[in-house]
């Protein structure tokens, strides 16, 4: 009796455990029960075990039972091995990305900024269920670097309800809820994703500011010296652009985040240098990019360099030449400054490793010692081989043929081409009260007025902005003075062409290479194994 309900035990919990195993491969959902009718059935087998110990110490008294046991241990150890293997694979995964322009990699900016969370992102992606995979490889990248983002899947057409509640108007949306805050997005490229964390992170867009009436940069100008890839690149890090003129308006406007003097090929008037030095003691921003003066008679630009130089910055009245090849490179000239890591030590050039051009620049050098308790900072400066060419009517009347003259006040490279500096906002109106409860909005930081300048503006038009680390420098300098330094990193890469074009005689090698001396040469040598066999 006691044999036979042993024997019942024991099939009882053989079938808990079989039972065990199709819960966690067919309702994942019901893992917990499945763990205890696991245990339970394990239990119920060492209780048959116990009680049929007799028999279990006979069986295993034969050759082939121990033969067979060592053979089924050694099973159980191999599987164990692989469990165990991908058991931590999936708890400490590492991913490796071979491909030479990193494009299935998280760019630095989205690396940086998805380890400033301090709060789940919930990203909900809603399509078609054919179209769902195509989102996970890019959307896995973003739950690997942060354990604070989760994402959702859901069938549009399946879930209606949930896809009209999140007022969903087409397939492709994805969802991204940050706090109390809720951003949609309809791309699923990296950059688009990463704006929409960035909007749902600091709520309302900000705004700068690109001043006119002096010759400046057109925001608006598609040509190649225009500044519509810049309006682009700005709006994909959540600013808005939008042109000032000063001379009309008499101050800069209460939304401005930062304004942008680029290019100006006039001096601006007093009252807005006035504009500017009201706006900047109130904790704003400004970056200046200022070209070399048009020929030995150029426009100096005196009353914008003289308010640069109470803010610590000297800007040259000169033209930077490099002689050190770099450029060739780059398919440029001496004319063409390239800057190259290392860069100075500062927060705009953090982790930049990539090379800079600088169509037809000036020297921007912070003044020794500083001036009325500003010191500026370089953040990018050329190769020992460059000087800064003080002789400017030889470069325009003298067939551009010069040569490094320090009696004439040429200076020796490497030449700073851009400073920045900051200082406390000292009439900064009083920020409201904030609740600093951990659930609560973060603060924003303290207000601070930056500067920036660098003596060219056209290393980020149309036609350079492409080039190596233009546009990350260009928009890293935007970020520091909008003090927005978790977004200074550089930004998605672009996939690369990496088509092999061939020749018509090329093409044909390969065919017949591939389809004739390959399979002849192992059909060859099957027959003289053959042959040799048969005769030996």
């Amino acid at each position: 009796m006691v044999n036979r309900i042993v024997s019942i035990i024991g099939w009882i919990g053989t079938g808990l455990v079989f039972g065990a195993v199709a819960v966690r491969f067919g309702k994942p959902e019901w893992g917990q029960y499945a763990t205890w009718a696991a245990w339970a059935g394990l239990a119920c087998v060492l209780i048959y075990m116990a009680g049929q110990w007799r028999d279990v110490v006979s069986f295993y008294g034969r050759r082939q039972a121990r033969y067979g046991t060592i053979s089924i241990v050694g099973i159980l150890v191999a599987l164990g091995i692989v469990i165990a293997i991908n058991y931590l694979a999936v708890r400490q995964s590492k991913r490796w990305d071979l491909t030479a322009n990193q494009v299935y990699s998280l760019s630095d900016q989205t690396t940086k900024m998805l380890q400033t969370l301090d709060a789940p992102v919930k990203m909900t992606v809603f399509d078609r269920s054919t179209d769902l995979d195509r989102y996970r490889d890019r959307l896995d990248e973003y739950r690997y670097h942060s354990n604070k983002v989760s994402v959702d899947y859901v069938d549009a057409d399946r879930n209606p309800a949930r896809a009209k509640a999140a007022q969903i108007q087409q397939y492709g949306t994805i969802v991204i809820e940050y706090k109390d805050k809720v951003e949609r997005v309809t791309n699923s490229d990296e950059q688009t994703i990463t704006n929409g964390i960035i909007k749902a992170m600091t709520g309302a867009q900000r705004k700068v500011y690109f001043t006119q009436g002096h010759g400046e940069k057109d925001t608006s100008n598609s040509d190649r010296a225009g500044y519509s890839s810049v309006v682009q690149v700005l709006t994909h890090d959540n600013y808005g652009v939008e042109p000032l003129v000063l001379a009309q308006k008499r101050e800069v406007p209460a939304d401005a985040t930062a304004v942008i003097v680029a290019g100006p090929r006039t001096d601006f008037l007093q009252p807005e240098i006035d504009a500017l030095k009201k706006y900047v003691v109130k904790g704003g921003k400004v970056m200046f990019l200022l070209d070399p003066p048009e020929g030995a008679d150029g426009n100096s630009l005196p009353l914008l360099t003289g308010y640069l130089k109470e803010w610590g910055i000297e800007v040259g009245n000169d033209i930077v030449l490099d002689a050190s090849g770099i450029g060739q490179l780059l398919g440029t000239d001496a004319s063409v400054p390239v800057a190259a890591p290392p860069y100075p030590s500062h927060p705009i050039t953090e982790r930049f490793n990539l090379m800079t051009a600088y169509p037809l620049a000036r020297s921007v050098r912070p003044i020794e010692g500083g001036s009325e308790g500003h010191t500026a900072q370089p953040f990018v400066q050329t190769s020992a081989q460059s000087w800064a060419e003080t002789d400017l009517k030889s470069l325009t009347t003298g067939g551009g043929q010069v040569e490094f003259n320090a009696d004439k006040g040429d200076k020796q490279g490497p030449v700073p081409l851009g400073a920045a500096v900051s200082a406390p906002a000292t009439d900064a109106p009083t920020p409201p009260a904030t609740n600093s409860s951990s659930n609560g909005p973060t603060p924003p930081p303290k207000p601070e007025s930056r500067v920036v300048a660098i003596g060219d503006s056209d290393f980020a038009a149309n036609y350079a902005l492409g080039i190596q680390g233009n546009r990350d420098m260009f928009m890293n300098a935007v970020n520091w003075i909008a003090q927005q330094e978790n977004l200074i990193a550089i930004r998605a890469r672009e996939p690369e062409d990496r088509r092999i074009t061939l020749t018509a005689d090329q093409h044909r090698l390969i065919l017949l290479v591939s389809l004739l001396i390959v399979p002849g040469l192992i059909g060859a040598t099957g027959v003289y194994t053959w042959l040799r066999r048969r005769r030996a």
